[in-house]
């Protein structure tokens, strides 16, 4: 997987302008070790607490636009936080994280640094924060229409059924039905069954 630590100069080509004082203040406070993934598919950002002499460290994939990669960001210093606060001892996703991840979302706010409709999409997900930024389907068709990287991703909800697309890893789907909140797709070549949400990013396949 290639990655690369995050000099701070090189940190302000990857988040909006007006971001850089208050992300650089926090990962001072917190000694955070930042690297910047290159290429990761089933993970936005990761944490890892301190060990011994290691600073905390956090991941963020390279590749998102930069109003996602600085909630990603925000997302992962919440668990940081939260772990210095409560170590172990609450959910990952609970109450507590909730609360510090809404505080820091809230400082970020307050800049306007966001597009409007960002902007907008982030004031109304404070009410009832999801676990990632993935799992809020208004937030995350706004934020797609600012990726400039991923030419040719759509989102599974915009494929007609019956059509066919690929993950990466080698792995084909065939669009099935909605089901709920998630669509059923099978896996071309095992025929399993699979629930993808309607705003997961995904690839187009042509056949001729």
């Amino acid at each position: 997987m290639p990655k690369h630590e995050a000099p701070l100069a090189t940190l302000a080509e990857y988040i909006p302008e007006g971001s850089s004082h208050l992300v650089f203040e926090y990962l001072k406070k917190y000694k955070v070790h930042l690297t910047i993934t290159k290429s990761r598919k089933s993970v936005l950002g990761d944490y890892r607490h301190a060990i011994g002499a290691k600073n905390h460290r956090i991941s963020v994939n390279g590749t998102l636009n930069k109003y996602a990669f600085l909630i990603t960001l925000v997302h992962e210093l919440a668990h940081l936080v939260t772990f210095l606060e409560f170590g172990n001892r609450v959910l990952a996703h609970g109450k507590e994280w909730k609360k510090i991840y809404r505080e820091q979302l809230v400082h970020f706010l307050v800049l306007k640094i966001f597009p409007q409709d960002i902007q907008v999409a982030l004031e109304h997900s404070l009410h009832n924060l999801p676990a990632s930024s993935c799992a809020d389907e208004v937030l995350t068709r706004v934020l797609q229409k600012y990726d400039s990287h991923q030419s040719g991703m759509v989102l599974v909800e915009q494929l007609e059924e019956g059509y066919l697309f690929e993950i990466g890893e080698g792995k084909l789907f065939k669009k099935g039905k909605r089901l709920r909140k998630r669509f059923q797709c099978v896996e071309v070549e095992t025929g399993k069954l699979y629930l993808f949400s309607p705003v997961y990013e995904v690839r187009p396949v042509l056949v001729e």
